[in-house]
């Protein structure tokens, strides 16, 4: 495992101490909160933070001291986690990495880890599941029960009933994809349905009838700060996951500025490529950990500037 001071500046050194202190006196185990949604809201206003990492771990680009070591992808993420856990909001873990690379053991071991370690920081599993019946009652039980996550993403393509399984289990949370990052969501989520288009029948239906426990939130992407705010108008009040940032070049200022809440908070803004890979050498959780800094500085900048100017105009 990495050490977490060698190489840090020390304005950086000072704010590593800072946020470990926090997260030790603020979120020790036995008062997390029970919740997805609590446990999150407690990282947004305790730790000053709306950063979620994501855990993308591909071999192609893992860290040549890792390069071949059978349990490569576990260690990377550890030293990850290790790196930013004081920064994060959020771990999010891409499920198609561990299971492309037989590697399901280690997705359970990274997120039992994640717990133990790091038991106020929440983690939603990305697998962005989407079918009905027993079949979505056996990915939530996979999600929940197997990998212990606290969240996941899911595609509400099928509708509700894909949906409903997951909200069985009331102190987990659900990410709906809404509008996505990727161009060619345009090609379904910008559809007209009714004099609206797509994305928004899906955040409407979401704060109208699906988010029945007050479980649900959106995936909205950081490349379309419009549609952005356009969600945010439409459900004021729900967690909207935001990748998009980092390699994929979303603007940071555009999205606090489209997809904050009242409470100034409201946002899961995801990075993973940009921290994850950083570095390339025995320095590389260093490396990543001062993306993260830069990251989650960025975001908190924007955040108080705009808060502020929103208190100005009250």
């Amino acid at each position: 495992m990495v050490a977490l001071t060698g190489g840090l500046t020390a304005g950086a050194e000072k704010r590593h101490s800072e946020d470990v202190k926090a997260e030790v006196t603020m979120t020790p185990m036995s008062q997390a909160p029970a919740s997805f949604l609590e446990r999150l809201s407690a990282r947004w206003s305790g730790h000053h933070t709306l950063l979620c990492v994501g855990l993308d771990p591909d071999p192609a680009r893992l860290p040549r001291p890792l390069i071949g070591r059978p349990r490569a992808l576990f260690e990377f993420c550890r030293d990850i986690v290790e790196s930013t856990a004081d920064l994060a909001c959020a771990f999010k873990t891409q499920e198609a990495y561990f299971c492309a690379n037989r590697a399901q053991d280690q997705l359970e071991e990274i997120i039992r880890y994640i717990h133990q370690h790091h038991p106020g920081v929440p983690v939603i599993l990305d697998g962005k599941v989407g079918d009905i019946g027993p079949t979505a009652e056996q990915y939530a039980k996979e999600a929940f029960e197997r990998y212990r996550a606290d969240a996941v993403t899911l595609s509400p393509l099928m509708g509700f009933d894909s949906i409903e399984p997951f909200l069985r289990h009331p102190h987990h949370g659900a990410f709906l994809l809404c509008r996505t990052s990727n161009a060619g969501g345009s090609q379904l989520q910008m559809l007209d349905v009714g004099g609206e288009r797509l994305f928004e029948r899906i955040a409407r239906l979401t704060v109208t009838e699906w988010n029945l426990n007050g479980q649900v939130g959106l995936v909205v992407g950081a490349t379309y700060p419009t549609e952005l705010a356009r969600v945010r108008q439409i459900a004021p009040d729900l967690p909207l996951l935001v990748p998009g940032i980092g390699a994929q070049g979303g603007d940071i200022d555009a999205t606090l500025a489209a997809g904050l809440d009242t409470a100034g908070a409201g946002l899961v803004i995801n990075s993973s490529r940009a921290i994850l890979y950083a570095g390339s050498g025995e320095s590389f959780a260093l490396e990543a950990r001062a993306a993260a800094v830069e990251t989650r500085d960025r975001i908190e900048a924007a955040r108080e500037r705009l808060v502020a100017l929103s208190s100005d105009r009250e």
